[in-house]
């Protein structure tokens, strides 16, 4: 999957959400809330055609865009090229930091734990740094 902006992510959101829309639809979700002119949502929905994010049909003089990629592997996605920046070694932290930031429900904690319990923990992680880029023993620190 090829990385998106965070303009293209409110696009995408709309398109999933409405499983199609054209261009006018889209403007007319995001109004509210963007300052967008309409030429730049079709210049977005045009980069996300081309990024093979977006299927188009063409219906008269309209396009009707819908998703090529789900909302799911796209956020998959996204939490790879994430944890890619990150030191291995630093990915729990990375993780508490996150859970820290955002509000969360009952329901959204009682799935966490869930999940932590279920989860098989490593004896160690590697680091996949580049050599310079942490202070890891794997690297002989800096």
């Amino acid at each position: 999957m090829e990385n998106i902006t965070s303009s293209e992510w409110q696009v995408m959101r709309v398109i999933w959400n409405k499983k199609e829309a054209c261009a006018m639809e889209v403007i007319d979700s995001l109004s509210d809330s963007m300052d967008w002119k309409s030429a730049t949502v079709k210049t977005l929905l045009g980069r996300l055609v081309k990024k093979e994010m977006l299927h188009t049909t063409q219906l008269g003089k309209k396009f009707i865009y819908s998703p090529a990629i789900d909302e799911k592997t796209a956020m998959s996605g996204a939490i790879q090229d994430l944890f890619a920046q990150v030191c291995a070694q630093k990915a729990g932290i990375t993780l508490k930091d996150m859970i820290e930031q955002v509000e969360l429900t009952q329901t959204d904690l009682d799935l966490l734990q869930e999940t932590l319990l279920n989860k098989t923990p490593v004896a160690t992680i590697a680091c996949n740094c580049i050599k310079g880029q942490c202070t890891c023993e794997h690297q002989g620190g800096i």
